[in-house]
């Protein structure tokens, strides 16, 4: 279990993805593969069960023990703690679980599916706040919940709670420029899940990135991170547009399913997915694998035992075509 870690402040965070067998169980050998890698690529922090990590997919004490596993696993890295849920119990007590486990600090969401007031999403937080004691990072993501965290929330949150940062994903880019602003004037850091746009968030001011392609191309987040925050020498460019490159592959497949595919490029096993997957999806799994791998080897990235991820789709009951033909991995 990790030693108790200070909240990051800035850096390259990996959206931990959770590698699960056909029965929905964690694969640990895989993740402790997969974590040591990331390590060694120089990484600075991890984000566990955050939307990558497909946390809605997994009950509350699966949850605490992923979290257990992952602090484990990764330390001495910091690890930050996705509680979020549409319960605020479930929240409180994942918190409280994280500051068992002496984590570096929570992340939130708003509540998903129903809309929430301003006052509503800043009393859910502050509550599930006060149970875990720890350093707390805001998350915004409203394609995915819903319900956009605004500023006069962000700024009165920070008020009365250990803000210590907020994570922007989704496509309003322009909200950067003013999360920037805000954690200037209330000292809390700024993490963007723009992945293939890392040159232009850090000109904004942001610190840092959590992102999902953390799992699949590290090295190259890593690298501008290192030329724009740590003055090493060289240009963000070729890395960008190689970044660029692999938005463009992966988005031909849906999230978080793109992602997976990317591991099986990479050489690691992602096991099996969580839901139900169309043979279509399965078809663009493997095209996407296949693409991706290409342009790993003409970057000469290693990709240890990489393959094109058709063995995860080999049995045709893994795969649903209708709602009477479908059923759920788990």
């Amino acid at each position: 279990m990790s030693a108790f870690t200070a909240f990051p402040r800035k850096g390259i965070l990996v959206a931990l993805a959770i590698p699960t067998d056909a029965r929905g169980r964690v694969m640990r050998r895989a993740l402790g593969t997969h974590v040591a890698w990331l390590r060694r690529q120089g990484i600075h922090g991890v984000l566990a069960l955050g939307s990558t990590g497909e946390f809605v997919r997994f009950t509350l004490e699966e949850r605490k023990a992923i979290l257990e596993t992952v602090a484990e696993l990764a330390a001495p890295l910091p690890v930050i703690a996705n509680i979020s849920d549409i319960r605020l119990a479930v929240a409180q007590e994942l918190g409280r679980f994280a500051r068992r486990l002496k984590l570096a600090g929570v992340a939130i969401m708003p509540p998903s599916f129903f809309p929430l007031s301003a006052e509503d999403q800043l009393a859910f937080f502050e509550r599930a706040a006060a149970a875990a004691q720890l350093p707390v990072m805001l998350y915004n993501f409203p394609e995915l919940t819903g319900n956009r965290i605004a500023p006069g929330t962000v700024a009165a949150f920070a008020a009365r709670a250990p803000l210590a940062g907020f994570k922007q994903s989704g496509s309003e880019f322009s909200y950067h420029r003013t999360l920037v602003r805000l954690g200037r004037e209330l000292d809390f850091s700024v993490f963007s899940g723009a992945d293939t746009r890392l040159p232009e968030v850090f000109q904004l001011g942001a610190d840092g990135c959590i992102g999902g392609l953390v799992n699949i191309v590290p090295e190259l987040m890593v690298e501008q991170f290192r030329v724009h925050h740590e003055g090493e020498p060289g240009s963000v460019e070729p890395t960008a547009s190689r970044m660029r490159e692999v938005g463009r592959v992966i988005g031909q497949l849906t999230f978080p399913l793109n992602v997976a595919a990317g591991l099986a490029a990479r050489g690691f096993d992602l096991g099996r997915p969580k839901t139900v997957i169309s043979k279509e999806s399965a078809r663009l799994y493997v095209k996407v694998a296949r693409e991706l791998r290409a342009c790993f080897r003409r970057w000469k990235l290693e990709t240890g035992g990489g393959a094109d991820g058709r063995e995860v789709f080999r049995r045709r009951d893994h795969l649903g075509d209708s709602a009477s033909s479908a059923r759920p991995f788990r």
